[in-house]
């Protein structure tokens, strides 16, 4: 595609928003394909969701919701465009069609899987009911829609703990993160009957090399999503989803600050924070780096890898979600 002056005009304001953190010779690339599918989603009436970890190209330059799993399920729902796509992985665009069961809802790339999500299934869940009778499942969103349709309500990063103490019970069964279970049950009287899933990108840290970040950077925040092993949480001042990460950064405007999860991240941040200086961590998602440019526009142009689910899947998922959605934040 052509970085003609036509799209260069149309899109300055967004590269002079990135300039900082994208070269120029690579927004001659990105460019072509972000002018194409700003005016596409117009003429279909689109709305492009995008999770926090995409790149800056995605995250700034197309995505009309730009957020966590936790606000990109009720932006789905409250949504009055006619297609949806969701540039996350498989299960963010499952729990989008859950919300939006008469809408078509598009992945760019449908092999954008996720560790945690792959790590147990709805007949897991089943096991684990029989084995534990009248204990109510909670379920990350990180699942799939057959583990939603087994769940009694669904949380995110962002309000794991209120949901648990939400059911004011004293035992719960929490899937399938062990990270975050540990987190949450660091933080509630609930006994907490967990997984041993876990996050590909947020296990590899650990706490030596917190410790060795902060002691090359003097006066340094280090701030953690609850996906982190316990070490690298207590080794941290501050944990939270990636929304609250976000949200320490605005509110404390630190000198320095790590954030301790997906390396995308860091760079959108940053451009909002500009007086901030960011020490990155490299560890990419490598199924959220599957969702590009042009996939994105071949998947809006042809309306592609469509989500197709049974009306009884979205009939039991869609409950848990709803039930998550309704406690909020």
């Amino acid at each position: 595609m052509e970085f003609t002056s036509e799209v260069k005009k149309a899109t300055e304001p967004i590269y002079q928003k990135i300039s900082k953190i994208l070269p120029e010779i690579e927004w001659s690339t990105h460019a072509p394909y972000i002018h194409k599918i700003n005016k596409l989603k117009k003429e279909k009436n689109a709305i492009i969701l995008a999770h926090n970890y995409q790149t800056p190209e995605i995250y700034h330059g197309i995505a009309d919701v730009a957020a966590d799993s936790l606000a990109l399920a009720i932006e789905a729902s409250k949504t009055k465009a006619d297609l949806i796509i969701m540039c996350g992985v498989h299960f963010m665009a499952e729990t989008a069609k859950l919300m939006n069961p008469q809408k078509k809802v598009l992945l760019p790339d449908m092999s954008a899987g996720c560790s945690l999500s792959s790590s147990i299934t709805g007949k897991d869940v089943k096991l684990l009911k029989e084995k534990y009778p009248g204990v109510p499942v909670v379920s990350y969103v990180n699942t799939s829609a057959d583990v939603k349709a087994e769940t009694d309500i669904c949380c995110t990063s962002a309000n794991a703990v209120k949901i648990v103490n939400s059911l004011e019970v004293k035992k719960v069964i929490f899937l399938p993160d062990d990270y975050l279970a540990k987190y949450v049950a660091s933080q509630t009287d609930v006994e907490i009957i967990s997984w041993k899933g876990t996050c590909i990108v947020h296990e590899q840290f650990n706490e030596k090399e917190i410790k060795e970040i902060r002691k090359n950077n003097p006066g340094i925040k280090i701030i953690a999503h609850p996906e982190c092993p316990p070490d690298v949480i207590s080794a941290s001042d501050f944990a939270g989803s990636t929304t609250g990460m976000i949200r320490y950064v605005e509110k404390n405007q630190p000198e320095k600050v790590m954030m301790v999860t997906e390396c995308s991240m860091s760079d959108n941040v940053q451009i909002e924070n500009p007086n901030v200086k960011f020490v990155k961590p490299c560890n990419l998602c490598p199924h959220m780096k599957k969702i590009t440019l042009p996939k994105i526009l071949n998947c809006l142009e042809n309306e592609t890898n469509e989500i197709i689910m049974s009306n009884e899947i979205i009939e039991k998922a869609r409950l848990s979600v709803e039930r998550m959605t309704a406690i909020g934040r």
